[in-house]
């Protein structure tokens, strides 16, 4: 075994490690770490693909960015999306995404710097191409997204297929659709598009054989520890869950637009409330009357007369009558028709 495939070998484990490993201290840590991760994995491949980085072996060709980083990558999505679910899964391939068109443009920035200021282009940066770099966004979001409806196929209980082989079929088909993606979009019309083709889709063959072990002792291990059981979904779930999530924000939206009504109803009524106490009158404490004229003392010392005075210190109103015991004593020829 020569030196460059041993240390490919060492690097491709190292990394697959630090991806299963943070993921595994989500319950401690959550998930923000292993999002970092990835997003920094996805930074390294980048830089190591646009340079071109690969080790021979037998005849073929393996690039240390699809090696190591991108089959890293793909480990990661495949446990999180076991494991956390759709939602963190889509966090998942956000990270990737951006990091993944970030980067070149990070780059593309810094030689034109390099440039306007007169220095050398930075050999150590490498620069870029547009169609393999877009090749590359697009053929990654499909793939990580692919791979959870693979999973899901796969899973079907009528297939009864056992969990290795599930794991080994799942990421071959994403490694396999990769190739067929990254490669027409990159390379198509070219003289050695089929070659690199047919050279790809075996290295990535040989890369699922040596990665699938990793993944498959990973699951168990996690099953083992949860005591979690793998969860059917619908093969489309994770399409399904961005719908779903729409729909959630536009409820959302309408409950946020039915409170803000609520709450402006209910400041009106309020201030209606408001108007309505301000010109209630009410009498309160004790009320100085004569005890023979029956006129109420003001606080100013003057005297009124009790109608007077309560209908200025009330909603009241009178209306006059007379008592049966006073028609009686004023009208005595009215006796035996006055009503009590």
């Amino acid at each position: 075994m020569n030196t460059e495939l041993t240390i490919l070998i060492v690097e491709a484990m190292s990394v697959y490690f630090c991806v299963l490993w943070a993921h595994s201290l989500r319950k401690h840590a959550g998930l923000a770490p292993f999002y970092a991760l990835l997003g920094g994995i996805t930074a390294v491949m980048s830089w190591v693909t646009d340079a071109g980085v690969k080790v021979d072996v037998a005849g073929i060709t393996f690039m240390v960015g699809s090696t190591v980083f991108y089959t890293s990558l793909l480990l990661g999505i495949f446990v999180v999306y076991v494991f956390d679910g759709p939602r963190a899964t889509r966090i998942a391939i956000s990270t990737v995404a951006g990091v993944s068109i970030m980067v070149p443009i990070i780059a593309v920035v810094l030689h034109i710097q390099m440039r306007i200021a007169g220095h050398p282009t930075l050999g150590y940066v490498p620069l870029p191409g547009l169609r393999i770099n877009v090749a590359s966004v697009l053929a990654t979001v499909a793939d990580l997204v692919f791979l959870a409806i693979a999973w899901e196929s796969f899973g079907k209980p009528g297939l009864k297929i056992r969990l290795w082989m599930r794991s080994f079929l799942t990421l071959l088909g994403v490694m396999w659709l990769d190739v067929l993606l990254f490669a027409t979009g990159a390379f198509l019309g070219k003289a050695d598009y089929f070659s690199i083709m047919k050279g790809t889709l075996l290295s990535r063959l040989i890369i699922s054989m040596f990665a699938s072990p990793f993944l498959y002792l990973y699951l168990n291990w996690q099953n083992r520890k949860t005591g979690m059981t793998f969860e059917n979904r619908p093969v489309l779930t994770i399409l399904k869950e961005l719908s779903e999530i729409q729909v959630e924000l536009s409820l959302a939206q309408q409950e946020i637009e039915r409170r803000k009504q609520v709450e402006k109803e209910k400041e009106g009524l309020i201030r209606e409330l408001q108007q309505a106490l301000s010109e209630v009158k009410t009498l309160r404490g004790f009320l100085p009357i004569c005890a023979n004229c029956k006129k109420i003392r003001d606080d100013e010392g003057y005297w009124h007369q009790i109608e007077a005075y309560i209908q200025e210190h009330s909603e009241a109103v009178f209306s006059h009558g007379i008592c049966p015991a006073c028609a009686e004593k004023l009208y005595p020829e009215l006796k035996g028709k006055i009503k009590k």
